[in-house]
């Protein structure tokens, strides 16, 4: 197989995401199609689901971390959502796949602020820097793919992607063991940077080979 080849197969090769959307697209679309039915828009369900987890973050940082991380569960559909709309209403396009990023980072930022807050009120200073090393590492992520992508070189790979992090997060809250979640995250999300800057270089010098 040479290099061309090689690197179509590797940016072709499902991402858990994208395996999840195959595998929930019979539940998605119905849901999807019956709200569009409602009048909904799917920029509409994208601010539902930013307005959802302000309201868990606030509950975090209040003290009701599992009630918290209930409402940030219910959320992951909503989010899931926007995008199955969109599709099937023939409206997916680049500014809403922008306003969905977008929100995305703001979503995630939003919960570690919850948390920040919660854990400076305990006064504990190995999970305020665990909150501060997971939202880097996870805005890092989505950084570095859309970095790569303005200079032509896409990256999906990643072992703690935003879906991750959300199946990681999520189930942490709602048990009451919030710093376990921040410990895998701060962790697995900057390796995943690594490994996207890693996959980055690989394409650059690909491309440079064949010049």
């Amino acid at each position: 197989m040479d290099q061309t080849s090689s690197k179509s197969a590797i940016q072709q090769r499902p991402t858990f995401t994208d395996q999840l959307r195959r595998t929930f697209k019979g539940v998605l679309d119905p849901v999807g199609a019956a709200l569009n039915r409602l009048g909904l828009m799917p920029n509409t369900m994208t601010l539902l689901g930013l307005a959802g987890n302000t309201v868990g973050a606030i509950l975090i940082a209040l003290g009701y971390v599992q009630i918290g991380g209930l409402v940030v569960l219910l959320m992951g559909p909503i989010d899931a959502l926007d995008g199955t709309m969109a599709r099937l209403r023939g409206m997916a396009g680049k500014f809403g796949a922008f306003v969905d990023s977008v929100t995305d980072r703001y979503s995630e930022l939003v919960i570690f602020m919850g948390l920040l807050y919660y854990f400076t009120q305990q006064n504990n200073r190995i999970a305020i820097l665990l909150v501060y090393v997971s939202a880097a590492g996870s805005i890092l992520v989505s950084y570095i793919r859309a970095r790569g992508q303005s200079l032509g070189w896409d990256t999906k790979v990643g072992i703690l992607t935003r879906v991750e992090r959300y199946l990681v997060l999520a189930p942490a809250l709602i048990l009451n063991y919030p710093v376990v979640g921040l410990w895998i995250i701060a962790i697995f999300s900057n390796l995943t940077a690594i490994q996207r800057i890693i996959d980055v270089r690989r394409q650059a010098y690909q491309d440079l080979s064949k010049e």
